[in-house]
């Protein structure tokens, strides 16, 4: 058996792909090792009252402070007492200050003791809308006629349609500016093609559309949740003053720069393309149907009209690829300046990351696309065609890896984020479909170089055949007078020549392999897009971990004490209950420490001993011991707790309820 050695250049690519993996792990580790604090998305971070306090007095108002830039109306926060009536006074107060993002509701005066609901609602700088409810007590709990809404903003019926039209949206947008990129990059002949055409045509109306429904529900999406409100004149005005509105428009304006794209690609650009092959026709070797369509300029019989029509031709190609570039570049533009990549750290090199990251799909997914296509629709596409479409996908998968660790980076930040959130666990299926589509994309490669090195063979035979069966044919044909035995006719026509179109692609195994391969690629490429587009809808695993992480009720706010409501529960008689913790200044230095011990209907719980410690982890110190005074029933402090060092320190709380009944409840804090 005689051995075939492996090509200089497979060799080459074979030891490439291991320490392109080692490089991206190591990047990968560095970045999220070295991540520092950033939110996307907005959360709610502290609250005042907070959410299950009891208050011994009613308070003047109610604020929320958000981990970013929150949109908010007059009646984003809503305060209702135990009938649900409103107490609010509906005015809200913008309290920013530097970075701490605090909004608030002056509340009537004379509340009388009870629970107390609030609702709100705002729409975070990434375009997501939020929400949350949470009560509070003044004097003591009581019974109350307010559920808290389990619906989140966003959902329901609308969200639903509003989240099919960002899916139709990026699919959209994938596979219009991947196929105009595989025309123009990889099969200029294309242009040409009736199946390439309706494909790149139906993604411009399929984005075109989906853009215009996003803009109408816009209003009832981050609002009511009801499909009425998208009648709605004044809240669409609203939502056009809003960076998500502005960016919907300049995407329509930039989509009717795309139909002029679209027009010249399918109207000059392949008539000249095709004058130019029939112009590079070899003479006198009949009318065989020409493959070179692709070929560089001059390499035609070099006739003065092939020059001129060469000139033409690539003029335009270089026009249309100019124009598609910042056309292509600018719509992009749209998703990144009024999502995640506008906010959080380094948004300049954020949103142009991001927008080299949706063209690099664009041209690999879209591409792709266009080649299943043409695989499937064009028995004659050039091997040359497919060769540079897999160069073009090598670059795309660099660009890709190059801005994916960044943007992972950046969203999520750490490792237990990566694991332990809903955004890090989709980025691994996202980041698992990639090694899949990489992997598939590698047969792809093996079946195109041997497209590629494969002759014409029987395949180009039998083309040729078809053409000159065609040209043989008679050009008049005689037609029955009856429409349906004319109709029949122009059906068996159909079906022969497709089963002529048929043979031709059945034919080459090689081509065959392709199209499998490229099927199998294209199906995964859908399955990522769905989870990259369910990525932007997801909250980012920096702000999931600050929000519901175990200090997200202690988060430290300048100038405010740190107050934290636990429970516990000893096992014995009387052993339920919630113990709150205050910690004032909440900072660097000497504190005073508060404990209330509360029985479940809110009362104060007298009970024989509250030991407290405190502990910093991260710098190994503590625990430190503290053993509060007695202030009153229920009631225990302390002065001069010291805390010597910034960090997140973790408050251990041993409740006692008897001589043998006891439990230890813990909080993380942060101290400032």
């Amino acid at each position: 058996m005689t051995a075939i050695a492996p090509s200089p250049a497979r060799v080459r690519a074979t030891a490439l792909v291991p320490r392109l993996v080692l490089v991206l792990a190591a990047l990968l580790a560095a970045l999220f090792t070295a991540a520092g604090p950033a939110s996307a998305h907005a959360a709610l971070t502290a609250s005042d009252p907070k959410d299950g306090a009891v208050v011994a007095t009613a308070p003047a108002q109610v604020t929320l402070s958000f981990s970013e830039q929150v949109a908010m109306g007059d009646d984003s926060i809503r305060v209702m007492d135990p009938q649900g009536k409103r107490v609010d006074t509906g005015e809200l107060r913008d309290m920013c200050s530097g970075t701490t993002i605090r909004y608030g509701t002056a509340l009537h005066s004379g509340l009388p003791d009870g629970t107390y609901t609030v609702a709100w609602q705002a729409v975070s700088a990434d375009s997501h809308p939020v929400s949350g409810a949470f009560t509070f007590s003044i004097g003591a709990p009581s019974a109350t006629s307010v559920a808290l809404p389990t619906a989140q903003a966003g959902g329901g019926p609308v969200g639903i349609a509003y989240d099919i039209a960002r899916y139709a949206a990026y699919g959209g947008f994938t596979v219009l500016v991947g196929g105009a990129a595989f025309i123009l990059l990889c099969w200029r002949r294309g242009a040409a093609q009736r199946p390439l055409q309706k494909l790149i045509v139906r993604a411009w109306v399929t984005l075109t559309a989906a853009t215009l429904v996003m803009l109408v529900l816009r209003t009832p999406y981050t609002g009511s949740g009801k499909f009425a409100d998208a009648l709605d004149l004044d809240g669409l005005k609203a939502v056009l003053e809003t960076k998500t509105g502005a960016s919907l428009v300049s995407r329509l304006l930039l989509l009717g720069t795309a139909a002029l794209f679209i027009a010249v690609l399918f109207g000059a650009y392949a008539r000249k393309t095709a004058e130019a092959a029939e112009a590079n026709k070899p003479k006198g070797k009949g009318k065989q149907k020409d493959r070179g369509a692709d070929k560089a300029p001059g390499s035609g019989p070099g006739s003065a009209a092939a020059s001129a029509s060469d000139k033409e031709a690539n003029d335009l190609l270089f026009g249309l690829g100019i124009g598609g570039t910042v056309v292509a570049g600018g719509i992009a533009a749209t998703w990144a300046l009024s999502e995640h990549a506008s906010t959080g750290i380094q948004p300049g090199i954020a949103m142009p990351a991001d927008i080299l990251h949706l063209l690099a799909v664009a041209a690999w997914l879209g591409g792709l696309t266009a080649l299943l296509v043409a695989l499937h629709k064009v028995p004659d596409i050039e091997r040359e065609a497919v060769r540079r479409f897999s160069r073009v996908a090598f670059v795309s998968v660099l660009v890709l890896a190059v801005t994916g660790v960044y943007q992972s980076w950046r969203q999520v930040g750490s490792w237990s984020a990566l694991t332990g959130t809903s955004y890090g666990q989709l980025l691994l299926v996202k980041v698992g479909l990639v090694a899949v589509l990489v992997g598939i994309a590698y047969v792809s490669r093996s079946w195109t170089a041997r497209l590629t090195d494969a002759p014409a063979g029987k395949p180009a035979k039998i083309a040729r055949q078809r053409d000159v069966s065609r040209e043989t044919s008679p050009t008049s044909v005689t037609v029955p007078e009856d429409p349906k035995r004319a109709a029949q006719l122009a059906r068996q026509r159909a079906a022969r020549e497709n089963a002529r179109e048929k043979q031709v692609r059945d034919a080459d195994p090689a081509r065959a392999g392709l199209r499998r391969s490229v099927l199998a690629e294209a199906g995964v490429a859908i399955a990522l897009l769905a989870v990259t587009t369910v990525l932007t809808s997801t909250e980012p695993g920096r702000t999931a971990e600050q929000a519901s992480g175990p200090d997200s009720a202690a988060t430290a706010v300048p100038n405010r004490a740190i107050k934290i409501t636990l429970p516990f529960d000893t096992g014995g008689q009387n052993g339920k209950g919630s113990v709150r913790v205050e910690v004032d200044p909440g900072r660097v230095g000497a504190n005073s420490l508060h404990v209330w011990v509360d029985d479940p209907q809110g009362q104060p719980l007298d009970i024989p001993e509250i030991k407290v410690a405190f502990t910093l982890p991260a710098k190994d110190i503590g625990p430190l011991p503290l053993l509060p005074e007695r202030a009153a029933p229920g009631h225990w402090s302390a002065s001069g707790v010291q805390l010597p060092l910034a960090g997140e320190w973790r408050i251990d709380v041993t409740v006692r309820t008897s001589d043998i009944d006891q439990t230890t409840v813990q909080k993380n804090v942060k101290i400032g």
